[in-house]
């Protein structure tokens, strides 16, 4: 499974998506865009997969957009004005809808960041659950720096991963943000010595989350999530809905069982949602 942007492999109900265009630098072409999300849904649908972990290759985690593509006509066709305005806004919405399926999936999604990670590769990042980073890694909002607001996603979700002030100085400056202050302002989980470190790292956070029960990993995401955009009220009483129905004696149960008989849990699947 994958795409010539990348590659996917399921080991232990985790899987594993490689940006694997290193010689371009991970840059994100439109197939990127189109293939993402198409991914990330049928590894959901499919319920057995509990973490998902997307990594990279070569030096740089990505360089952003692939402007060779996106600089040209792709953004600035020639055309009637409204047209051309309205075509862009739904590419740009495509592309925004794109990483919020990874928001939308039933299991957490962890980053591992090598190198840079530019530009669009930040949208994508804030996007997932946590991240974790190498030494040499470091942060940049590059539309800044190139003449652009940058629309896919950081300007809504940093804010609410880092402090405002912190996040407002990188958007308005285009400054690198290091590894070692991603870790301290939060942005990023862990700081690891080199690549071969922070994959067996963040592995192991992964298989620590695909031990527990699926179901109450995809309620706590559910919650997480509707809690940051909604106020205290509105996510307690939406806990409570979900509690009402979700709540059930199966993984409880062998939670307890496994615990006295001094064993690892086992627990079903998520649904299936595919229709085939």
């Amino acid at each position: 499974m994958g795409s010539r942007s990348f590659e996917i492999d399921v080991v232990d109900k985790v899987a594993w998506l490689v940006l694997s265009r290193p010689e371009e630098l991970n840059t994100l072409q439109p197939d990127f865009w189109r293939d993402l999300p198409l991914a990330v849904s049928k590894i959901d649908q499919d319920g057995g997969v509990r973490v998902l972990v997307i990594s990279s290759t070569g030096r740089h985690f990505t360089a952003g957009l692939d402007l060779n593509v996106f600089g040209g006509t792709e953004l600035f066709p020639d055309g009637e004005p409204a047209r051309v305005n309205m075509a862009r806004r739904s590419l740009i919405l495509r592309m925004q809808g794109a990483l919020t399926a990874l928001e939308r999936v039933r299991f957490p999604v962890l980053a591992a960041v090598q190198g840079g990670c530019v530009g669009g590769g930040l949208d994508l990042v804030t996007a997932c659950d946590m991240r974790y980073a190498t030494a040499d890694a470091f942060f940049v909002v590059q539309e800044t720096k190139i003449g652009i607001t940058a629309d896919l996603g950081t300007l809504q979700r940093l804010p609410k991963v880092i402090p405002d002030g912190v996040a407002r100085e990188l958007v308005y400056t285009g400054r690198r943000l290091p590894a070692d202050r991603a870790l301290a302002v939060g942005l990023v989980n862990e700081v690891y010595p080199d690549q071969e470190a922070m994959l067996r790292g963040v592995r192991e956070v992964a298989e620590e989350i695909a031990a527990n029960s699926p179901m109450a990993v995809w309620g706590s995401k559910e919650m997480l999530l509707y809690s940051r955009d909604h106020p205290v009220a509105d996510a307690l009483a939406h806990t409570a809905t979900w509690q009402a129905g979700a709540l059930q004696p199966v993984d409880v149960t062998e939670s307890i069982q496994a615990r006295m008989e001094k064993r690892v849990p086992s627990y079903p699947d998520l649904p299936s949602t595919s229709d085939t």
